[in-house]
């Protein structure tokens, strides 16, 4: 599975990414958490394992399995650590070691959508890159597409998908024309709304075509849809959403700036 470097340079690169766009609102702090959960995070039960191996104890293996999971690691140590990571952001803070453009520390909801953000991003890359191409996920993906040779030709699947696309790039056209009064923030968000109802289209059609007809049809061709879109919604967008969300609002101002003379 990817190492280190892999996970800390992919989240790191992103959080770089977000502070630049967003004009420092993804300060630091919001980078290093998202980080260090990108690739300590869910491996914190395999670091415990090896620890135990020196005293002979397997509670370091039980742990392992458990937290190694994007939904348990963040149910089991989320809150825990989100305390832990806000103390840290503010004597970061405090200390001066680390800055942040809005001159305030990270708050605990914040550092909460970071870890779950982190865990996401941690397996996008183990999904992909681990067990030899054989893991459940990856196979699961796969699985959706058809491998039965050549797929059969469906003319009901080009009308559909045909229709689905052309929705999606009128759609995306007619919310951004060009007019006198419009807003970047609805038109972002109208666009977005139209790609999650395609999406969500595109998606019913293939789980129609692979679990409900029987026998089962090719949704796509020989593609496996259904798995891309299931996989890059939960573990790439959602971490980036969380990201997103955790950003400090606007009307932040200098409110610790104060406490750093302490």
């Amino acid at each position: 599975m990817p190492g280190p470097g892999p996970h800390m340079m992919y989240a790191m690169g992103t959080g770089l990414a977000m502070t630049k766009l967003s004009n420092g609102r993804f300060s630091p702090h919001h980078t290093l958490t998202y980080t260090i959960n990108a690739f300590f995070g869910p491996d914190i039960g395999s670091f415990s394992e090896w620890l135990g191996s020196f005293f002979g104890s397997s509670f370091g293996s039980s742990l392992a399995d458990a937290i190694h999971h994007p939904f348990y690691y963040v149910l089991i140590l989320g809150f825990p650590l989100c305390v832990l990571y806000s103390l840290l952001s503010r004597i970061l803070l405090l200390k001066g070691l680390l800055d942040s453009v809005s001159g305030v520390p990270l708050t605990k909801r914040q550092c909460f959508l970071l870890i779950c953000a982190g865990s996401f991003s941690h397996f996008f890359l183990d999904h992909l890159f681990e067990e030899n191409g054989q893991s459940s996920m990856y196979v699961w993906i796969l699985s959706t597409g058809w491998w039965k040779g050549r797929a059969p030709i469906n003319p009901d699947a080009v009308v559909v998908i045909a229709v689905l696309c052309t929705c999606l790039i009128g759609g995306f056209v007619y919310i951004n024309r060009v007019k006198p009064a419009k807003s970047a923030r609805n038109q972002s968000y109208h666009s977005a709304s139209l790609i999650l109802i395609i999406a969500s289209l595109y998606c019913l059609w293939c789980f129609s075509q692979i679990f409900w007809v029987n026998p089962r049809q090719a949704a796509v061709g020989e593609e496996a849809d259904l798995g891309v879109l299931v996989f890059l919604a939960i573990y790439f967008f959602l971490p980036h959403l969380f990201c997103i969300m955790s950003m400090n609002p606007k009307d932040h101002h200098m409110e610790a700036l104060p406490l750093m003379t302490v």
